[in-house]
């Protein structure tokens, strides 16, 4: 790819993060929203600012509630078309993970427009409109501006039954905790930007980021599944920690239960790591008790930010099992059950 002077140029070398690792730490994110004005109550408002879930929801009937979610950021990738497909994927994941379907799209873009030739900036829209083709639904519109850093994503909007919406909030003590995806995208996504991933690497992590989780609503509709979010900028132990404050539960997470992409564990131990990793723990770390024994390449693994992760759900034993059969059958075999709700206060311990 080269920029309008004829120079080749990597997107990654344009941002100074790359997708979801670009989010502000949880803390900092915290304050800003506690010194915003609370919004009127509205009775159609199911889910909005007070939690801290994937979407907002809003009842339409007594058959019918809307899911609406945003998500953008700047290149993990090179590559344009691939770019675009991962931004997609990632935006639509909220809709899926609130149970609901997808309605259709609108786009966020925003690139430098005297940087980047028109073909390439096309070229990260139509691998959006890939990915929203595969689930479905069309990109209707959408918002053009033109900035210093290239930036991609989606406004979603979904359907969803009213008593069918799962939240971040609502496990109950002894639930299981199943995640759909491997960890480590982060990692991958790191040693991508210092050019030390090989050919496997790369290929798990545009496999594991461009997988849409549209299981969602598949498993929303299992007997015993009480809540359920999807695992990005925060880490996995950042959103467990969202559903046990949500619940008022202890997660437990086995810090070895996991399953990792290829190639991570290996980059982890040798220095790979991002600095989104660094701020999650700073954020959160405080409530976190145990794995005082583990290294810190493990723990920078269970913070790392996971760009279009997989589905964390929280479901009564006998339903997880059911849950591990469905997402195994819908291809994602890095399935594992990762940890448990307990009574206690709201805070994660390693086991």
């Amino acid at each position: 790819m080269d920029d309008a002077a004829g120079k080749p140029v990597r997107l990654t070398s344009l941002a100074h993060g790359g997708g979801c690792g670009c989010k502000i730490a949880p803390a900092v994110l915290q304050e800003i929203l506690s010194r915003t004005p609370a919004a009127a109550a509205f009775p159609q408002l199911l889910v909005g600012t007070e939690s801290s879930d994937d979407a907002a929801v809003w009842k339409l009937n007594d058959d019918q509630a809307i899911v609406a979610t945003t998500d953008f950021f700047m290149p993990v990738v090179d590559d344009p078309f691939a770019f675009g497909r991962i931004a997609a994927t990632n935006a639509l994941s909220d809709i899926y993970a609130m149970g609901a379907k997808p309605l259709f799209a609108l786009a966020i873009v925003g690139m430098p427009v005297n940087v980047l030739p028109v073909e390439t900036i096309g070229r990260i829209l139509a691998g959006g409109a890939s990915v929203c083709a595969e689930a479905g639904i069309p990109i209707a519109g959408g918002h053009s501006i033109d900035s210093v850093e290239p930036i991609y994503g989606l406004v979603a909007l979904g359907l969803v039954h009213p008593n069918k919406i799962l939240t971040n909030r609502a496990g109950k003590p002894g639930d299981l905790l199943v995640l759909g995806k491997a960890l480590g995208v982060g990692v991958l996504s790191a040693a991508f930007k210092q050019e030390r991933l090989d050919a496997n690497g790369y290929a798990a992590l545009i496999g594991s980021t461009t997988q849409l989780n549209s299981v969602g609503p598949r498993l929303a509709d299992v007997a015993g599944v009480h809540a359920m979010t999807d695992v990005t900028g925060f880490g996995l132990l950042g959103h467990a920690l969202e559903m046990a404050r949500g619940a008022g539960l202890t997660a437990e997470i086995e810090a070895e239960a996991p399953a990792l992409l290829p190639g991570v564990e290996a980059l982890a131990q040798g220095g790979v790591r991002t600095g989104a990793s660094g701020r999650n723990w700073a954020s959160y770390g405080a409530s976190v008790r145990g794995g005082e024994a583990l290294p810190d390449w493990r723990r920078d693994l269970l913070t790392d930010p996971q760009t279009s992760g997989g589905l964390l759900v929280a479901a009564e034993p006998s339903a997880a099992l059911a849950v591990l059969a469905i997402l195994r059958a819908e291809g994602f075999a890095n399935a594992r059950v990762v940890g448990r709700l307990l009574p206690g206060p709201a805070e994660i311990v390693l086991r």
